[in-house]
């Protein structure tokens, strides 16, 4: 419902506020997406997401094959019910009894009724029920429409098994060749490029007869450049300054300011939070005093020095094994460290820990290989790759370095320093535990009470006195790892121990089928064979942490260095030169612009693994610096035509804010904004948390309102891009929610303060403010007809926090152009 009180005001001045409000746009126009696909219509391949690919390949297939395909597919020799599960079309069609699922609907799929065991009689499989997160995942796959990428048998429903690239054929795949050197090509339109980047973009325009937009205004570009590389706006003294300073290299250098800025590494350490599903509140079970919020800050910190990102990534999986490292680096390996743990009920028989345990290798699998190489090397577990040259023996040489990796806490010290804290450490907690239970005796036994309570006490004089003596006792502690062999071993009839060996390292065995139940041949630790020009490197040094993250600079550098380019230039541009970020195979997007894509991922590697330099490339393109809305003419029609999605950038593409840029900004407009670095998250919810959002609080179960209204990607998984949404309860948020309020009420104070008793000039620096720009006469007419007041409501504060929440609730608050 909208709020009464701007609901009464807008009776007053209906046509020129509401044209205000909704052309500035106080809703917001971004299209909405949704995973749930009802209906029993494929969803064409090139509309499927990357999300639901991975799932399927992942997780689904991987079941079916497991617990299905004995009895329903195209192998089978006799086929059960008439029925096979090997195909959508195929479950579609379904057996005897009809079709076996119902996309969108799960509580109405017979699938869904036959694995849960509700009905007597109809129970699969008939070995004996699945495990409920087996059922769960099925469950929210047909919810989600039953997507299946690749399905052979839509049209002919038929489904022969669909087999990946050969090795040979996968070396020649264009995201796993090397790079290829290109020579600019050549273009018509002399004078328009000022960098590599643009010859390669206007080549491919004037190929299909367009041309690039003209460039944009100044105002518009400080804001863009600002909100890109620090996440925040520029000041309207900034502004002003960027838009007086009339020099030749004016905005090389506020980009260079920027890139200079503490809060860069804020914005782009978001970025990298993503991919690595960072949380501060993990699991209730991952008991640990380690402070989550040290990796965040390491991250913070590394992008800020432009460490490079070689030594970036480096650093995160073998910071304890890598000479010229820091203790303080050591929080770097909350990359590994801060992975998602599940739940070991060691009163369950170790088939059960050890299927637990490989569903832990197999996300952290997923994540490492999606984010650093764009591969779903993850869909391997279970059988090699449908689609891609990645076999299961791939995946075992990758699951076997987690199999070696355990996840401790560690504090932020020198190694012996640190192990003598954590071992003081050990012994106060001890202490401390017999200190109360003895106080707890002391009240239930009275008459040894004196006696208890003594012995009480100096446990703790004791306590005190480790605590006096072990230099960097309190030191912070973080999400670390370290090298030790895992192993699940039985302790007693249907219990479990797990084992942690240190100082050596195990070779897993391949499971079949993903069962870790039917164990194959060992699989040597070692990197993917289609990114080795020969025989695959071996991990040899511990658990291969470190072999594995040389290899991917190495071996795999063309691959690494083409998907990092592409994730910036999708942040910078709004998409990507390939539009699946973490799916560089077979069913991701070709790139728009393979030669362009190559050429800056060699220049990448060349400039020493820069990222700062790469956002410096991007930024002082000509094809960043365009308009988003040129004037429309015959030109942009036909552009409009033949490019709808503008991948081949004749304009800039409109840009929405993520949650923490769009907050970020109104609390710089307001005058709110708390700009100190790093430390402990505060709650979003909290009315004096003014932070940067960048330091809320991020629960990997349960997320906060705001991140969860706005797009906010899931904590317990890789998240290759966020998807904008647009939901009534993000605009009853903008209307009712108290954040918005307080808001406007500090904006206010901030106008009165600072252009006293001037309405106009009040209005006047709320748009520079806010927007970076004056009102126009339109605006500025609005606005005094709302505030004027008259002899029923005369102008009060209210009116005035119910305009400026307008303001804060338009569009150019959350978009950029």
């Amino acid at each position: 419902m909208v709020n009464r009180g701007v609901q009464r005001r807008l009776s007053r001045t209906v046509v020129p506020l509401v044209g205000l409000i909704f052309t500035g746009g106080l809703l917001q126009t971004a299209t909405a997406t949704t995973s749930v696909k009802a209906g029993a219509e494929a969803v064409p391949e090139s509309r499927l997401s990357e999300e639901d690919r991975t799932f399927f390949e992942s997780r689904v297939r991987p079941l079916l094959a497991k617990h299905c395909y004995a009895c329903h597919s195209g192998k089978t020799k006799i086929l059960q019910g008439g029925l096979r599960l090997d195909s959508r079309a195929a479950l579609l069609k379904g057996g005897d009894t009809g079709p076996a699922i119902v996309p969108g609907e799960p509580d109405k799929s017979p699938l869904i009724e036959a694995v849960r065991f509700t009905r007597p009689g109809f129970q699969m499989p008939p070995a004996g029920k699945m495990r409920e997160a087996e059922i769960a995942t099925l469950v929210e796959w047909v919810r989600r429409g039953a997507p299946w990428p690749g399905d052979p048998a839509e049209t002919k429903g038929t489904a022969p098994r669909p087999s990946g690239m050969t090795l040979e054929k996968g070396k020649q795949f264009w995201s796993l060749r090397p790079l290829r050197k290109s020579e600019t090509p050549p273009v018509k339109l002399k004078g328009w490029g000022s960098r590599r980047i643009d010859t390669y973009l206007l080549a491919r325009l004037e190929k299909d007869g367009l041309r690039p937009s003209p460039p944009a205004d100044r105002r518009t570009l400080i804001r863009r450049a600002s909100f890109d590389l620090t996440g925040l706006p520029p000041t309207p003294e900034e502004v002003e300054a960027f838009v007086a300073d009339r020099r030749p290299d004016a905005y090389a250098a506020l980009v260079d300011r920027l890139l200079a800025s503490p809060h860069y590494g804020e914005r782009w350490g978001r970025h990298w939070l993503d991919l690595v599903r960072y949380c501060d509140v993990p699991e209730s079970w991952a008991q640990t005093e380690a402070q989550p919020w040290l990796y965040r800050d390491w991250v913070v910190d590394a992008l800020n020095q432009d460490l490079p990102y070689d030594q970036f990534v480096k650093r995160q999986f073998a910071a304890d094994l890598m000479r010229g490292t820091t203790p303080k680096d050591i929080a770097a390996l909350g990359y590994l460290g801060l992975s998602p743990s599940y739940w070991k009920e060691l009163k369950l028989a170790p088939d059960v820990i050890k299927t637990v345990v490989a569903e832990e290798w197999e996300e952290r699998v997923h994540t490492i290989t999606g984010s650093l190489l764009g591969l779903t090397v993850a869909c391997a577990r279970c059988h090699d790759h449908k689609f891609d040259p990645v076999s299961q023996k791939d995946y075992y040489g990758l699951a076997g370095v987690l199999a070696n990796t355990r996840l401790v806490s560690r504090p932020l010290l020198p190694p012996d320093q640190a192990e003598a804290v954590m071992k003081s450490r050990k012994e106060v907690a001890a202490l401390e535990a017999q200190a109360k239970q003895l106080q707890q005796m002391a009240g239930k036994e009275k008459s040894k009470a004196t006696e208890l309570k003594a012995k009480a006490a100096t446990l703790q004089e004791r306590v005190a006195e480790i605590k006096r003596t072990t230099p960097g006792f309190d030191a912070p502690t973080a999400y670390a790892v370290d090298d030790a062999a895992l192993q699940v071993l039985p302790d007693g009839p249907d219990r479990t121990k797990l084992v942690y060996q240190e100082g050596s390292a195990w070779d897993v065995p391949l499971q079949l089928r993903g069962d870790p139940a039917k164990a194959g041949a060992v699989v040597p630790r070692q990197f993917l064979a289609v990114l080795s020009p020969g025989v695959p490197p071996r991990f040899t040094q511990g658990s291969g942490r470190l072999d594995f993250a040389e290899a991917v600079f190495r071996e795999g550098a063309p691959l690494a260095a083409r998907v990092m380019v592409n994730r910036v230039w999708r942040h910078h541009f709004g998409k990507g030169l390939v539009e699946t970020p973490s799916n560089f195979g077979v069913q991701g997007d070709r790139p728009s612009h393979p030669e362009l894509l190559d050429d800056l991922a060699a220049r990448f590697i060349r400039a020493g693994w820069s990222l700062k330099w790469l956002h410096r490339e991007i930024l002082l393109s000509s094809a960043y610096r365009q308009v988003s809305a040129p004037p429309l003419d015959a030109r942009v029609t036909r552009a409009q035509s033949l490019d709808p999605e503008n991948r081949l950038l004749w304009r800039m593409n409109r840009l929405r804010l993520e949650v923490e840029a769009w907050r970020d900004g109104i609390l710089r407009a307001s005058g709110n904004l708390d700009l100190k670095l790093g430390g402990a998250p505060q709650e979003l919810s909290a009315p004096q948390n003014v932070r940067r959002t960048l330091y809320g609080v991020v629960k990997r179960r349960e997320l906060d309102d705001l991140l969860r209204l706005y797009d906010f990607p899931d904590p317990t998984t890789h998240s290759p891009a966020r998807f904008p949404t647009t939901t009534p309860l993000q605009q009853l948020y903008v209307l009712n929610g108290a954040f918005i309020g307080r808001q406007a009420e500090a904006l206010l104070a901030r106008l009165r303060k600072e252009v006293p008793e001037d309405r106009d000039g009040q209005v006047r620096r709320a748009h520079h403010l806010l927007y970076g720009r004056p009102p126009s006469e339109v605006e500025l007419k609005a606005a005094r007809n709302f505030l004027a007041g008259d002899a029923v409501t005369p102008p009060n504060d209210e009116t005035w926090r119910q305009y400026l929440e307008v303001l804060l609730a338009r569009n150019e608050m959350m978009f950029l152009n």
